[in-house]
Parts: C-alpha cells; sequence; structure tokens
C-alpha cells in the first residue's frame, strides 16, 4: 500500500448521522444488481467472465477519476451480481497549509460549522429546535465529490450505457459504504477483493 494513503483512515463512524462522506478517508464500496441477478456475467474456474454489462459496469469504474476531484482508486473486482471497491478521497480535507491534510482539523472544523448560529437566518441561538446532525444536512443536501455523488454518477452512467445497448439490467437501489479504519483493515479488505472470484462458491452472494 502506498504511504501517501496511511493517513486517510478514520474511525467507524454513526455513519448516518455523524459523518460527512466528503471526508478524506478510504472507503470500501459494493453495490449489488437488482435481485442480485446474474447481470455482469458468471465465475467458471476462479476467473470472473464479464458480461457486455459487466464490461461498462467494469470500464466506467475506472472513469471515476476522470469524473470526480480528489479520488484515488483501490482494488476494485466485477462479479456476477455486484461490483467491490475501494475509493479514496484524498485532498478534499486540505487547507491552506501549504498543501497538507490535517484530519484532526478538518474534523474539528466542521463540527463547529455545523453548530454555529447564523445571524442572517430567521433563528436565534436560543431557540430550543435541536441541532441536526450531519446526517440530516447530508440528506438534505448531498453535496459534491461526496461518496453519495460519486457513487451516483457511476450507477447513472452505467445504466445508461447499458439501457443504449438493450441490456437487461437494474442496479439495487442503494449501495453499502464501509470507512476503512486502519492500514490492516486497507490490505484485508483488498485481498478479498482479489481473492473475490477465487472464492466465490462460499461468497455471501453467491446463493
Amino acid at each position: 500500500m502506498s504511504d501517501k494513503f496511511r493517513n486517510k483512515y478514520r474511525s467507524d463512524s454513526f455513519r448516518l448521522q455523524t459523518w460527512n462522506y466528503g471526508w478524506d478517508a478510504a472507503y470500501f464500496i459494493t453495490i449489488c444488481t437488482k435481485g442480485k441477478e446474474f447481470y455482469f456475467g458468471n465465475v467458471v474456474d476462479g476467473v470472473m467472465g464479464l458480461s457486455p454489462a459487466g464490461v461498462i459496469a467494469n470500464n466506467l469504474w475506472y472513469e471515476i477519476k476522470n469524473h470526480a476531484k480528489n479520488v484515488e482508486l483501490g482494488e476494485f473486482v466485477v462479479m456476477p451480481n455486484h461490483i467491490h471497491g475501494i475509493i479514496i478521497l484524498d485532498g478534499n480535507d486540505r487547507w491552506n497549509t501549504g498543501g497538507t491534510v490535517n484530519i484532526a482539523a478538518g474534523v474539528g472544523t466542521r463540527h463547529a460549522l455545523s453548530l454555529r448560529w447564523d445571524p442572517d437566518a430567521d433563528q436565534s441561538p436560543d431557540d430550543k429546535s435541536p441541532e441536526k446532525t450531519i446526517g440530516q444536512l447530508r440528506f438534505q443536501n448531498p453535496g459534491k465529490n461526496t461518496i453519495s455523488s460519486i457513487i451516483g454518477s457511476y450507477k447513472s452512467a452505467v445504466t445508461k450505457h447499458c439501457n443504449r445497448l438493450n441490456l437487461d439490467f437494474t442496479w439495487q437501489s442503494r449501495f453499502h459504504d464501509h470507512i476503512i479504519r486502519n492500514p490492516k483493515s486497507f490490505e484485508r479488505i483488498s485481498e478479498y477483493i482479489r481473492n473475490n472470484p477465487a472464492n466465490w462458491k462460499g461468497d455471501r452472494f453467491h446463493g
């Protein structure tokens, strides 16, 4: 693993409420097809054979770097009914400090800003309305260059290209993400992705 990613890990979050998915980190992404149908091909003797839809899903993943800022791509694999990949956001937390990343300062500042009273708003600091969590704010405005926006664009592009070719294909509406906590987890997850075709018969999505 490159040294440039060694400081891109964060501890697990209560992800729906206290995490901003635009923060610098390494994210393990899983996206399934609707009904876990084998739209992307099949595994034969431990080797994944891609269908036309699988080729599209594979090629467009590597296009993510051309359409999103501050993104690095880790291991990636297309399986019969899902994809696994690692996305590293590297640069969203940059401050005017000579181009370095100060993750701790980034978290603290964002929390402070989210709770600060806006004198131009109707609500006064004495109002008893509960503060909105990061998750609630994210739901109202997913923002640009976040994991949600990146994955949404990727899924949309795959669907669009499949439709153009009249390929039978539909994504599951949601996707799963996991914030990678440390270099050991990064290596373990990377190995899992690399070995997914060889271990397909025992995979939880196989059945």
